[in-house]
C-alpha cells in the first residue's frame, strides 16, 4: 500500500547522504515498520532489519560492548542475520527502537562512521519512557507517520485518479458534479467506517467484510489499553479514563472535554499530565481554545478548555458502536447507505480533525460564552492558519455541518468582529463544492487540501 511518507524518506536519503539517521515516530500499528522495510527493499543493495522487540539479549548487548569496535559489530550483525553489507549501499533498520535505548544512543557513533544508512522506528507510547538515561543523538531526524489519509485509502482501493480530479476542482473552486461527487462520498463513507489503520484497510480491501475489519480494529484498541496500563505508570487510570470516554465527550453539542464528567471534584490541572501522555503517544488529537483568531494562535490559548479527538475515526466508530464486543455488520451497512440515525456530527468533526492534522495543521477552535452580551457568544469548530501569511486575513474559520440546514450566527458574529484577521470562511459539509456570500462550501473529502 502506497504511503505519502515514502517520498519524505526518499528526500531524507538524498539530502542526508548518510549524515543523519531517520526516526519514524507514531502510534503503534500505523505502518512504521512496513514502510521502512519497503523503502529498504527498493532503495538499497542490501538491508538488515533488527526488531528489538524480538532479538536476543546477545544482539542488544552488542551496542553496549562494541561501539569502540564497529568492524566487529558489523561483522557480527552481517553473520547473525545472514546479510552482506555494502558500504554506502546498505541500510540498517532499528525496528521498535524503544526496546533498546542503547542502540538509539549509538546512532551518533554509527552515523559518524558513515558506512551505512540508519532508519529507526519507534512507538511514542513507550519510547520517551526508555530514554531517561541516554544521550539523544543530534544526528537524528524525526518524521511522524499518521494513519492513512483519504487519498492513501483511495490508492489502497485501487483508485489512483479520483483524488487528482478532486484536487483540480478544489484549486479551481468548481464542483465535481453529481456523479463524481456521489462516487467520492461513497468512498469517503467507506473510509469513515474502515479508518486509516493499515492492517484494517488491508483486510477490507481484500475481503470487503466489515465484521472482519472491525475485529482487527478492536484488537488494536485492546493493544492500546494494554499499553496504557503498562507504560502510563501512575497516570494509567486517568489516561484510560480519558481514552475510554472520548466517544461520550464528542457526542455533546459543544464537544469540549468536560473533566467534571470523570469526577465532579476534578479540574483540568489534575488530568493535564494524562492528556499530554495520550498526545505524546499519538492516540489523540487535541484542539485548543484560542482567545483571539489572529496570527500566532498557539500564543493565545485559553487554559482549561480543549477538545479531544481520537487519532483514527475508524477506531472511534468501533468504540462508539460497542455491541457484544463485535460490531454487527448491518450497522456499518446502514451507515454506508445513510439509514442509521446517530451523531454523525461527532464522527464528521473527528475525521476533519484527523485530516487537518494529516495535512500539517495544528488544531484550534474558538469558544466564547458571554451571558450578558449574546453578540459575544460564539462557537467555531476549527481555526487554521492560511498557508500564505500576509499583514491581514491570515486565519481560516471552519465549521463542520452534518445536516441539510445550516445556521451561521457564530460565523457571522466572528466575521463582523474580526474581519481584518480572517480569510474566507469554510464550511465543510457532505454536499458538492460551492461558493456563496463570501463563504466556501467544500465537500468533506477535500478537507486535507486546506
Amino acid at each position: 500500500m502506497k504511503r505519502k511518507i515514502y517520498n519524505d524518506i526518499l528526500k531524507w536519503k538524498k539530502e542526508s547522504n548518510g549524515k543523519s539517521a531517520l526516526l519514524i515516530e507514531g502510534a503503534r500499528r500505523v505502518g512504521k515498520s512496513y514502510i521502512a522495510l519497503e523503502f529498504a527493499k527498493e532503495n538499497y543493495k542490501s538491508y538488515i532489519l533488527i526488531d528489538f522487540s524480538k532479538v536476543s539479549k546477545e544482539v542488544k548487548e552488542l551496542f553496549d560492548n562494541y561501539l569502540d569496535n564497529l568492524d566487529y559489530l558489523f561483522t557480527y550483525l552481517s553473520e547473525y542475520f545472514g546479510v552482506k553489507l555494502y558500504e554506502r549501499e546498505s541500510l540498517i533498520i532499528f525496528d521498535e527502537i524503544q526496546f533498546c535505548p542503547r542502540a538509539r544512543s549509538a546512532i551518533k557513533h554509527l552515523v559518524a562512521d558513515h558506512r551505512y544508512d540508519y532508519i529507526e522506528t519507534g512507538s511514542l507510547i513507550s519510547i520517551k519512557k526508555n530514554v531517561k538515561d541516554i544521550l539523544i543523538p543530534s544526528e537524528e531526524e524525526k518524521i511522524k507517520l499518521n494513519p492513512m489519509d483519504y487519498e492513501e485509502f483511495l490508492w489502497a482501493m485501487g483508485n489512483d485518479t479520483l483524488m487528482d480530479f478532486i484536487r483540480k476542482c478544489f484549486n479551481e473552486k468548481k464542483p465535481l458534479g453529481s456523479a463524481l461527487h456521489r462516487k467520492a462520498m461513497d468512498y469517503f463513507k467507506e473510509y469513515l467506517i474502515v479508518g486509516g489503520m493499515p492492517q484494517a484497510v488491508n483486510e477490507y480491501r481484500t475481503s470487503r467484510d466489515f465484521e472482519k475489519t472491525d475485529k482487527i480494529k478492536r484488537n488494536i484498541l485492546s493493544l492500546y489499553r494494554e499499553d496504557i496500563r503498562k507504560h502510563a505508570d501512575e497516570l494509567n487510570l486517568k489516561v484510560e479514563q480519558i481514552f475510554d470516554t472520548i466517544p461520550y465527550q464528542l457526542q455533546k453539542h459543544e464537544k469540549k472535554f468536560n473533566i467534571s464528567s470523570l469526577n465532579e471534584k476534578n479540574r483540568y490541572r489534575n488530568y493535564e499530565g494524562a492528556f499530554f501522555w495520550l498526545n505524546d503517544a499519538s492516540l489523540i488529537n487535541i484542539a485548543y481554545n484560542t482567545t483571539e483568531p489572529n496570527i500566532g494562535l498557539s500564543k493565545r490559548i485559553g487554559s482549561n478548555s480543549l477538545k479531544c479527538y481520537l487519532f483514527d475515526t475508524g477506531l472511534l466508530l468501533s468504540m462508539t458502536f460497542n455491541e457484544k464486543n463485535i460490531i454487527n455488520e448491518e450497522i456499518y451497512k446502514k451507515i454506508l447507505f445513510n439509514k442509521l440515525s446517530f451523531n454523525d456530527g461527532m464522527i464528521l468533526e473527528n475525521v476533519v480533525a484527523e485530516m487537518l492534522i494529516s495535512s500539517g495543521h495544528k488544531l484550534y477552535f474558538f469558544s466564547r460564552n458571554n451571558h450578558e452580551d449574546k453578540e459575544e457568544t460564539m462557537e467555531i469548530d476549527f481555526l487554521i492558519s492560511s498557508k500564505n501569511i500576509t499583514s491581514k486575513h491570515n486565519i481560516i474559520p471552519i465549521e463542520v455541518k452534518s445536516g441539510s440546514r445550516y445556521t451561521y450566527s457564530s460565523l457571522n458574529k466572528l466575521k463582523e468582529k474580526y474581519k481584518d484577521y480572517l480569510d474566507n470562511p469554510v464550511i465543510i459539509h457532505t454536499k458538492d463544492l460551492k461558493e456563496e456570500n463570501g463563504i466556501i462550501y467544500i465537500p468533506i473529502y477535500m478537507t486535507e487540501l486546506l
